[in-house]
């Protein structure tokens, strides 16, 4: 009746089922904090001491700023301020992370009394949630972090990939060839810093610029061995609600740029609900004089491109980034009745 795709249903019930799970381990859990039995107090001892095994220390933003210096007056600088702000945010991450580890494990041990916030910090290790999940509690690692719906495994994991991205970035500062989207924590400000270089070097005012996605012919970021003209490549994104044509399906490519792209926007294949993204081209370009802009970004009124949605997670709502133009081969209403949109990442 609205156009949704059969794996509209199957997210729609695996969702629910989650939700059923998550309350009855929630409800379970609520009694295992630092004062409970052995067995929990052992669980979350556990846990405590393998996070803080394998959380790594935080970066040398002395060290960073006096390489970013003398390339503030550059072509990169846009980039090179990204990457400094990024590594900010993550030592933020880690201090609060560390901070409320150690003093957990001194509660546990019996050198502090345990507080609300280390008993709310207990109950999420044993039930394998990111603190701050729950709105209750005092202990929040959410509010330093980014949106997400993973477990605090699958979150924790996710926070060492981020590490090793900002190190390779921030040990010389030199541009990624291909970055790595979802491991950003201010998406926005990439699309941004992409403007800023091209309006520089185009000598285009920085108003009236926008940025139009191309999806490439590469699958895999190591594929990328050269910058694109007036932009950058980002991996990593996946698409809900429809798919991305690739191989032979895509057709011929045509170069945008000095980049090959190819594909289109096509149906879903069953139970393939989050299907990956080949490498996008996020290229700076003028406004045209045709183009609307709204509250969600620059509409393009082309009826050969669907305006997709880019998001952080499955959840949508407040975690809109910005509008990805997509090619299509039928009308654009049918991806929006199907509910189409880019995630950066997957629920687990």
């Amino acid at each position: 009746m609205f156009g949704l795709h059969p794996n509209a249903e199957i997210g729609y019930l695996t969702a629910f089922q989650d939700d059923i799970f998550k309350a009855i381990i929630s409800l379970g859990g609520g009694s295992s904090g630092g004062g409970g039995g052995g067995g929990a107090a052992s669980g979350v001892r556990a846990t405590l001491n393998d996070l803080l095994e394998r959380l790594p220390e935080n970066f040398s933003m002395f060290d960073i700023e006096a390489r970013a210096q003398p390339l503030y007056e550059g072509a990169s600088a846009p980039y090179v301020i990204v990457a400094v702000q990024e590594c900010e945010r993550m030592n933020a991450l880690l201090d609060e992370i560390r901070r409320a580890l150690v003093e957990l494990r001194k509660g546990l041990d019996g050198s502090l009394n345990m507080s609300e916030p280390m008993e709310d910090l207990s109950t999420a290790l044993s039930i394998n949630q990111v603190p701050g999940r729950n709105p209750f509690h005092k202990c929040n690692w959410e509010k330093y972090a980014w949106p997400s719906k993973r477990s605090l495994s699958s979150w924790f994991q996710d926070l060492l990939r981020r590490v090793d991205q900002f190190t390779k970035w921030s040990s010389t500062l030199e541009t990624p060839l291909s970055i790595w989207l979802p491991g950003i924590f201010n998406p926005m400000a990439v699309l941004t810093a992409i403007m800023q270089v091209t309006a520089r070097s185009t000598g285009l005012p920085l108003d009236k610029m926008a940025v139009d996605t191309h999806v490439t012919t590469m699958m895999q970021p190591a594929e990328a061995t050269a910058y694109p003209e007036n932009g950058m490549y980002a991996h990593g994104l996946f698409m809900e609600g429809a798919r991305w044509a690739t191989g032979e399906e895509a057709g011929d490519p045509v170069v945008v740029g000095t980049t090959p792209t190819a594909g289109f926007i096509t149906e879903s294949r069953l139970k393939q609900l989050l299907p990956p993204m080949p490498l996008l081209y996020l290229r700076a370009v003028p406004v045209q004089p045709t183009w609307i802009p709204s509250s969600v970004g620059y509409l393009r009124q082309n009826p050969e491109v669907y305006e997709c949605p880019v998001y952080v997670t499955t959840f949508r709502g407040h975690t809109y980034i910005f509008l990805a133009t997509m090619r299509t081969r039928e009308a654009a209403s049918k991806w929006t009745l199907a509910g189409c949109a880019l995630v950066l990442q997957e629920d687990d």
